[in-house]
């Protein structure tokens, strides 16, 4: 019987080519965010590396506050279009708002002009925060088996891989048409973040209108009264295999949002050249989409837990031999940096993980409420952004970085340890406690059949 209803489901190729549009939509508005904004802050608005610590500090404490509340308010959203798509729909366009304001240059100074990117900041974190969990929980009622749903989640993963090629080939490029100079200026961050929020409207729009929450689990009855906030949170924190995905999916994020922030330093200021960023964020992202393209394939034959630690030893791997091997030659780092990016893909199979945690915290906790576990994953996500961006904006400073100067060797050897030796013991921590995750396919058959059949006696 088990392996009868766990087989019966197939992926449908064109829900999922819809779904990965939500993820389009995402990047366009984060990748700005995520690789320009540090060197925004520095080198255009001109805030000090303390100014950019207190706006993170600040805008992740608000984030423990409305992630969680995003979550909560999501679940218990219903409409005729479901209870996530209608965000997809009307919120997208106040994310494209903030966006803009977030790379906006205001005509002020001192603690007015700190005030105004903080505000700008929260409000595109707010706007990006009710999609992303949103859109993250959205798999969760669109399919029940673990491996349909994590071939959503690769088609999700492969079109986050082509938009984040086209982005890292013409971000730059772009910038630089805008700025009508050789150099990246306030004007050029401004009307390409307006062109790339543009662009991510109809792709939430896509998403929205094939993905139809047509799945359905019904509650144990005894937990069907609903609970305070508070009590949800602790039940999910008896979740080991969500606190372990979670953990991991922060100290992930963590290395990777370092070192996408400070990448382009690297390449301007130790390999010594504005041309060569888009390449590399280039080849990064084509072998990234060949490792997502691989994650069926990958997570089916060796298992999601196992893949994912894989995946992570290529990474490593490949800093470290970036960090030792001197950055004189562009051809040896446009190969380490398509190994890394082979190995970023990564981050997907965490995201897969999470949608079996919340069927084990159904079946072992009686809680399922997608939205709010999402919301820790968001919560995550934007938590290493800020002390990402926050660590390696004063870790800059340390080293003796001077904005728009040439650099001595010392400061270079520095922007090459925070580069590739940071992410490096960020994944190594990782791991660790994956090796305590218990979620495999056959684990993973058997609270699928037991949900099915509870489900049926509810009914």
């Amino acid at each position: 019987m088990e392996n009868q209803v766990a087989t019966q489901e197939k992926t449908n190729k064109l829900t999922g080519f819809c779904y990965s549009f939500g993820e389009i939509g995402s990047q366009l508005s984060w990748y700005m965010i995520n690789t320009y904004l540090t060197v925004f802050y520095t080198d255009i608005v001109g805030l000090s590396a303390s100014a950019i610590s207190l706006i993170m500090l600040i805008a992740r404490v608000w984030d423990a506050i409305n992630d969680p509340m995003m979550g909560v308010i999501a679940d218990r959203t219903r409409t005729r279009w479901g209870k996530f798509r209608p965000y997809l729909m009307f919120a997208s366009p106040f994310l494209a708002i903030f966006n803009v304001l977030t790379f906006t240059v205001f005509p002020v100074q001192g603690l007015a002009k700190v005030i105004f990117c903080l505000v700008c900041y929260i409000g595109a974190g707010m706007a990006y925060t009710a999609i992303c969990v949103t859109y993250g929980g959205l798999v969760n009622l669109i399919a029940r088996d673990s491996q349909v749903r994590m071939n959503y989640t690769a088609y999700r993963a492969t079109g986050a891989s082509v938009i984040k090629m086209i982005l890292s080939a013409g971000a730059m490029p772009l910038i630089l048409f805008f700025s009508k100079s050789d150099a990246a200026n306030a004007q050029g961050y401004f009307w390409a973040t307006i062109v790339f929020s543009v662009l991510m409207l109809p792709c939430f729009w896509i998403c929205a209108a094939r993905c139809k929450e047509t799945v359905v689990v019904e509650a144990p009855q005894q937990t069907v009264k609903k609970r305070y906030v508070l009590e949800s949170l602790k039940l999910m924190c008896k979740n080991k295999m969500l606190l372990i995905t979670v953990s991991n999916v922060f100290l992930g994020a963590l290395a990777i949002m370092c070192r996408m922030s400070m990448l382009t330093y690297y390449v301007i200021y130790v390999v010594g050249s504005f041309t060569m960023i888009a390449p590399i964020f280039t080849i990064m992202t084509v072998t990234e989409l060949l490792g997502c393209l691989a994650l069926p394939w990958g997570t089916k034959t060796f298992g999601k837990r196992n893949w994912l630690l894989i995946l992570n030893v290529i990474m490593v791997f490949g800093f470290v031999t970036m960090f030792i091997v001197p950055a004189n030659n562009n051809v040896f780092l446009l190969t380490i940096s398509a190994i890394i990016g082979f190995g970023n893909s990564a981050a997907n199979v965490s995201t897969g993980m999470l949608s079996d945690c919340i069927e084990y915290g159904d079946w072992k906790y009686g809680i399922r409420e997608e939205g709010l576990t999402y919301s820790y994953m968001s919560f995550g996500v934007k938590l290493a952004t800020a002390v990402g961006g926050s660590a390696t904006v004063l870790l800059l400073a340390a080293t003796g970085y001077v904005p728009n100067a040439e650099q001595t060797e010392a400061v270079k050897t520095g922007i090459n340890a925070i580069v590739n030796l940071f992410p490096t013991i960020c994944i190594i921590i990782s791991m660790i406690p994956l090796f305590w995750y218990k979620l495999d396919k056959k684990m993973m058959d058997k609270i699928r059949v037991e949900l099915d059949e509870r489900n049926a006696k509810n009914a």
